[in-house]
């Protein structure tokens, strides 16, 4: 295993996703690339935006960029393997980079799968199942703070 392509959004939890994949890139020698995709739901009112319309993706992706940027400061030298930036739904892109760019693994977290997401299926269940690759789904401990503990 030598490339893995890290999914990581601006959630909280997406530090233990860093933090899982940064293990697996140690123990196998492997470069991360960490991505970010931006999604422009259709049917913004423009009058909402305080920029012009067409302006908006440059401005979304800069910020994720910047933002992985900063993210990659916390991954080993010998491990970093760049960031990427895509704009569209997060599973496509994870799926058509990880196919583009040959990676070995896609580390990605869980959000849970509550609400709307049970008709829908999650962005980490769509991963898994059109990914061209293994898939290692990161679950938050964060997710089981306020849960029931078993028994």
């Amino acid at each position: 295993m030598k490339k893995i392509l890290v999914g990581l959004d601006s959630s909280e939890r997406a530090s233990d996703v860093l933090q899982v994949a940064c293990d697996v890139a140690a123990a196998h020698g492997a470069k991360l690339t960490l991505f970010r995709a931006v999604f422009l739901p259709s049917g913004y009112p423009p009058r909402v935006l305080s920029v012009l319309p067409d302006a908006l993706p440059g401005i979304l992706e800069h910020e994720a960029r910047v933002a992985l940027t900063e993210l990659m400061e916390r991954v080993p030298a010998a491990h970093r393997g760049g960031v990427k930036v895509a704009t569209g739904t997060a599973w496509q892109q994870l799926c058509m980079t990880a196919l583009s760019d040959g990676v070995d693994l896609v580390v990605i977290g869980s959000h849970g799968y509550h609400g709307v997401d049970k008709v829908l299926g999650t962005t980490a269940a769509r991963v898994v199942n059109h990914a061209p690759c293994s898939v290692l789904i990161v679950r938050s401990k964060a997710l089981f703070h306020d849960e029931p503990k078993p028994g």
